[in-house]
């Protein structure tokens, strides 16, 4: 911006500047979220220079020296200017409004310093590459992340890639500063040159994995993901991406055809339950929970089979029996909730089991509304007797709490139950009948 004389006195002589700290999430590569900037004041200005007694805070809010993480100015013009700035003051022995240039006389320390303060600083004048690794040097050595950003932004500036990849590969700290910068404003091109430079080819494939986000339209997301299947990540994350590119093709095939079931008016379970949402880009476990709700009996060959999905996914055996439960649970389908716990041995003997442990099928039954005599035959296949009881009783069990009262020969347990049974109930009398019965050798 070009000013007179006048109106940069003016300037200088009326802004007041303020420095900021940021404060984020440590900065892991792995994540597919960048973290949330979280403005703080750092502290009021002082006029002495030397504040070497002044409390010294690091832009984290640790002591200075503890360690040193990523962090950015809120406006990098409050502290830096794109062409060379004056900053006057006054000489003695002048004539009053006359000021003389001690811009020039600053050393990288004292512009440092300057600009953890969040003064004006021009740092236009470190024209050398010497220079410049100096005053680099200084800001990592000041612990403060805003001012190893600005230093840093003017060397993204003034020095070709190659070179500052070069001077960075050496000194970590700031490296770290740039990739998380660069990752806050989104310069995805340099951050996959600088991955490339460092020959760190899982995190550049992870950022290159990261632009799928940006893909609104399905299809593109799909072609996207495939281009990612053959990047180097590692065996779990190469996985994990086939896992992504397959999960999403079935779900634009499912919604596809549902939301042309759905249209048509002519499935029962659409008509009686119409969809709340997209099956597009949702997890696994909702994709499950999808196809548990609405395709449940669908044979194992089409996409939209729940088995289908456990097979094609390797869903283990308890998630899926905890995901198809909540599914056929919530429609009430109680046949199906059975089914899904009678096994078949080779005898052909049928047998109740629950790879999640019958004390949550309760729990998920009862949140569901399910009938007391379906509750009960659960409640009464959970194996340790405590947890039995306490479920009985806060479900309101009644026969169970009475048969394993009777089985436990706990008089004083089956008296202090009685009291909480409707008086002149069957419960009621079936404990007095037990109480009074003299082939019981009660324990108590």
């Amino acid at each position: 911006m070009n000013r007179t004389k006048g109106d940069e006195e003016e300037y200088w002589n009326s802004s007041k500047f303020k420095a900021f700290t940021f404060d984020d999430e440590d900065d892991e590569l792995s994540q597919l979220k960048e973290s949330k900037r979280a403005v703080n004041s750092l502290r009021d200005f002082v006029d002495d220079d030397d504040d070497d007694d002044l409390e010294r805070v690091s832009w984290s809010g640790e002591p200075v020296g503890s360690r040193t993480r990523p962090g950015s100015f809120q406006s990098l013009s409050d502290a830096l200017s794109d062409t060379p700035a004056k900053t006057y003051a006054p000489e003695l022995g002048r004539p009053k409004g006359e000021y003389r240039d001690y811009s020039n006389d600053w050393s990288p320390s004292d512009t440092v310093r300057r600009l953890r303060k969040g003064k004006v600083c021009s740092l236009e004048r470190f024209r050398s590459l010497q220079d410049k690794l100096q005053l680099l040097e200084e800001a990592v050595s000041m612990h403060d992340g805003n001012v190893i950003t600005a230093v840093l932004i003017f060397l993204k500036r003034t020095l070709c890639k190659e070179i500052l990849f070069r001077e960075l590969e050496v000194r970590q700290v700031a490296l770290r500063h740039l990739i998380h910068f660069l990752k806050e404003i989104g310069d995805q091109k340099l951050l996959l040159d600088l991955f490339r430079f460092l020959d760190r080819t899982e995190e550049l494939a992870l950022s290159h994995y990261r632009e799928h986000l940006n893909i609104q339209d399905p299809e593109k997301r799909k072609e996207f993901l495939k281009t990612c299947i053959g990047l180097p990540f590692s065996a779990e994350d190469s996985a994990h991406i086939q896992d992504h590119y397959t999960l999403l093709e079935r779900q634009i095939i499912i919604e596809a055809n549902d939301r042309h079931l759905e249209l048509a008016g002519q499935t029962e379970i659409f008509r009686k339950h119409p969809r709340k949402a997209s099956i597009l880009n949702m997890p696994l476990v909702t994709t499950l929970f999808y196809s548990c709700f609405y395709h449940y009996t669908e044979a194992e060959g089409t996409f939209s089979s729940p088995i289908n999905l456990k097979k094609t996914f390797k869903i283990p055996d308890k998630q899926y029996v905890l995901t198809a439960l909540a599914a056929r649970a919530k429609l009430r389908a109680w046949h199906d909730v059975d089914a899904l716990f009678t096994t078949k041995n080779w005898l052909g003997y049928t047998k109740k089991r629950a790879p999640i442990g019958f004390h949550r099928v309760v729990e998920i039954l009862h949140k569901n509304s399910a009938p007391v005599q379906i509750l009960q035959e659960y409640v009464n296949l959970v194996e340790d007797v405590d947890t039995k009881l306490n479920l009985a009783t806060k479900f309101k069990c009644h026969d169970v709490v009475i048969d394993t009262c009777r089985d436990l020969k706990d008089r004083q347990q089956l008296l202090a139950y009685r009291s909480k049974v409707d008086k002149g109930s069957a419960e009621e009398e079936k404990i007095d009948a037990l109480l009074s019965s003299p082939q019981i050798r009660w324990k108590n």
